[in-house]
């Protein structure tokens, strides 16, 4: 298992390279439309708070790594906007990240040896890397995750030339496509980094419907510079991708939104922030200092007058290097144009990243650890233990990597209500498209609820 892990989606020369090439963004990574330069629009930086002697940061240093997607959003509005340096953290240092692969590897080798000391994450890596799953030689690198980044802002994206065969957010119709082209060339679905949101994403969406994703489709990982190319020529039918994707695809009529990630699980989690254990050990008043200007950039995300602000500062060369701002502007808004005929206006689909319909977004609840850590478990990626007796290994996992108690003091240190800060460590149950439900506290009934798995429970 842990030798597969490492055979997949690494980048030996990245290690090697060092920071030359950890800040690289292959041209048209992530899909995006051509770089355009242009520099941060001018804004109100915010002033440096009367940080009292108990909770001066240790340093003022931190190299954070980013992947140019909205889920980097509160880490670039926090230094753009000020609010890092307001808190005492006046030299982050954000790395754009050419892969998920490339963000694996840096944050082995730390800032120290020219990698990066954490930042955004796709979920279970954290946990993971913690466990030495996918890191080089299988060496137990310990994380700590600290915050949720974002609810929403993923979709599953279908090449055109599938248009007006049934392929959306139920898959009914579509079964007979399926069927045919498994017994010739099988559908292929691809994702940035395996066994992580992205995958599990369309795992869930085809396996809802009845169709295996490890039997009757054909999935793989994909460079991200490589998903739109690979669309184009034919040679790929569908891949997971976030915003702001869907503007490149529908506009250069590539393809079409088969349903977003908010269709399949309604306030999903999405990415996360999460550090170097060792990083955070040695820095408790840093770490929470980032935090706070981490909360207060998400705060400053969630108010929809400042959306259009946010949409220019990602999409300057340095950043997201859009053609335009409006590539964001609308998904901000909870407006997509799906490219096969449907169209959503519907604010409570687009990106959240302080407070959703279901309460705190940016508080990283155990309960939804767990539900990564099992869906690896339904997939073969992790043991079955992990689940097993009551999820025991999972749970005593979850409790080393997932430092909630660090977001909570940060939390209350920043001057957050109390109404704002949670007291259980899980959201509850939770319900997706399908019907299908997951109690946090019962990980093998929902295993077992599950017609496709790969784990006999």
């Amino acid at each position: 298992m842990s030798e597969f892990f490492n055979q997949v989606s690494r980048r030996k020369f990245i290690v090697t390279a060092g920071v030359s090439a950890s800040a690289v963004l292959l041209k048209g990574c992530l899909g995006n439309p051509p770089e355009t330069g242009g520099n941060s629009p001018t804004s109100a930086v915010q002033p440096v708070a009367n940080i009292s002697p108990e909770q001066k940061p240790e340093t003022t240093k931190v190299k954070l790594g980013y992947i140019p997607i909205v889920e980097s959003a509160p880490l670039i509005i926090a230094l753009e906007k000020g609010f890092f340096t307001k808190h005492g953290m006046s030299d982050v240092e954000l790395s754009k990240q050419a892969s998920w692969g490339s963000a694996r590897d840096n944050v082995e080798i730390g800032s120290a040896g020219g990698g990066i000391d954490g930042g955004q994450w796709q979920m279970p890596m954290p946990h993971l890397i913690t466990e030495g799953k996918i890191t080089k030689g299988n060496k137990p690198i310990p994380m700590y995750v600290l915050a949720q980044l974002v609810t929403h802002g993923n979709a599953i994206a279908i090449a055109n030339k599938h248009l007006g065969k049934g392929i959306s957010l139920k898959l009914d119709a579509a079964k007979p496509l399926f069927a045919q082209l498994k017994s010739s060339t099988p559908f292929t679905a691809a994702f940035t980094f395996p066994h992580v949101n992205q995958d599990l994403w369309i795992r869930y969406w085809l396996s809802a419907s009845g169709i295996d994703p490890d039997g009757d489709v054909k999935l793989l990982t994909v460079p991200a510079a490589q998903t739109v190319a690979n669309m184009k020529t034919g040679t790929m039918d569908a891949f997971s991708t976030g915003d702001p994707w869907p503007f490149r695809l529908v506009n250069d009529k590539i393809g079409f939104m088969a349903a977003l990630t908010a269709e399949i699980w309604k306030n999903h989690p999405e990415e996360y922030f999460a550090m170097r254990g060792d990083w955070v050990d040695q820095h408790p008043k840093a770490t929470k200092a980032l935090l706070k200007g981490i909360m207060e950039a998400q705060q400053w995300l969630d108010n929809f007058d400042n959306r259009k602000e946010a949409a220019e500062i990602l999409a300057v060369k340095k950043y997201f290097g859009l053609s335009s701002p409006t590539v964001l502007a609308d998904p901000f808004q909870g407006k997509y144009d799906m490219g096969d005929g449907r169209k959503i206006d519907d604010k409570s689909m687009a990106a959240y990243y302080w407070k959703d319909a279901k309460g705190s977004v940016s508080y990283p609840y155990q309960s939804h650890d767990l539900w990564f850590i099992t869906e690896n478990v339904r997939w073969g990626f992790l043991p079955q233990d992990y689940i097993t007796n009551g999820a025991a290994k999972a749970k005593e996992l979850i409790k080393k990597v997932n430092r909630e108690d660090i977001w909570k003091e940060a939390a209350k240190e920043l001057g957050i209500p109390a109404a704002d800060i949670p007291t259980n460590t899980s959201r509850g149950v939770e319900e997706f498209f399908d019907g299908v439900k997951f109690d946090p506290e019962k990980p093998e009934e929902y295993l077992k609820s599950l017609k496709i798995k790969k784990v006999s429970v």
